[in-house]
């Protein structure tokens, strides 16, 4: 007798818990749905995560945007041993203007660079700045990958005294996603005449003479019709698809965490009834 009223029992509780919230929590720590519920947290907490990853990601966005927006407000700075001596790595985007004489003898290349859907590389030269005995790196431009092969860039010389304007730019040494790290070459070693990134203290450890930690891109001027043709980097100043992004994480996983403990009650409600139906057609015996 009372293994019957047990078995009753069991066919009743389930429409009681799913009926109300605190049983409906303890029935998804049961032991049969606890490995269900665990991994349904986990991907909230998982989703949650990555709601405030793009949130973090805004944020930085946000401050690299006020960052280059006050420094392309800025006047031109005119480089010279005056301003040489100023925190020049914080001005990336900044306008500049110097003027001094090429050293082509340490001039390098950095690859894969396109020019309206022509592969090449920019030519990186040191410039020493006229009236000091600095030197900082310039970006002079793209020139295609079939000049450079041939390894002869004398086609490309600028001689004597030259007026340059274009934007600073910060030294670059990480590499993207699945790009590779230049190898630098130590004391002694052979000069690395390619680069991958502007890396300007990799660079100047194969250079005689010391190089400022910045390095200029060389803005396009319109009398210049020659090679290297003039670049300048393409801002993004939006804020992207951070927030956008976010909002859908944090949205999946209130879904999620909302729509679990309707799916139990739906779940549990079908099987009470499935045994209630199969008690009904199969009383147990008096």
């Amino acid at each position: 007798m009372s293994e019957r009223v047990e078995r009753l029992s069991d066919v009743h509780i389930p429409p009681r818990l799913t009926g109300r919230p605190v049983q409906i929590f303890l029935c998804m720590f049961s032991r049969r749905w606890i490995l269900a519920t665990l991994l349904v947290l986990s991907a909230m907490a998982v989703m949650a995560r990555l709601g405030i990853w793009q949130l973090d990601r805004l944020e930085k966005r946000r401050e690299f945007n006020a960052r280059v927006l006050v420094q392309i407000n800025q006047p031109a700075l005119v480089l010279n041993g005056e301003t040489l001596q100023e925190a020049l790595t914080g001005m990336e985007y900044r306008k500049v203007v110097v003027e001094g004489e090429y050293d082509f003898s340490q001039e390098v290349a950095l690859r894969n660079q396109v020019w309206e859907n022509q592969a090449g590389v920019h030519l990186l030269t040191p410039l020493r700045v006229a009236g000091t005995d600095q030197s900082v790196l310039v970006n002079r431009g793209w020139v295609p990958v079939q000049d450079f092969e041939n390894h002869d860039w004398t086609a490309y010389t600028e001689p004597g005294v030259v007026h340059v304007e274009g934007v600073i730019r910060a030294s670059n040494s990480t590499p993207d996603y699945g790009r590779r790290a230049d190898p630098v070459p130590a004391p002694g070693m052979g000069r690395l005449a390619v680069w991958n990134f502007a890396n300007v203290a990799g660079i100047s450890q194969q250079v005689p003479y010391a190089l400022l930690p910045i390095y200029i891109q060389q803005a396009p001027e319109p009398s210049w019709k020659e090679l290297p043709y003039r670049t300048q980097p393409e801002l993004d100043l939006t804020e992207g698809p951070h927030q956008g992004y976010a909002i859908q994480w944090f949205t999946f996983a209130a879904i999620l965490g909302l729509g679990y403990p309707f799916f139990i009650r739906r779940q549990e409600i079908a099987r009470s009834r499935k045994m209630e139906q199969g008690h009904h057609e199969h009383p147990p015996a008096s």
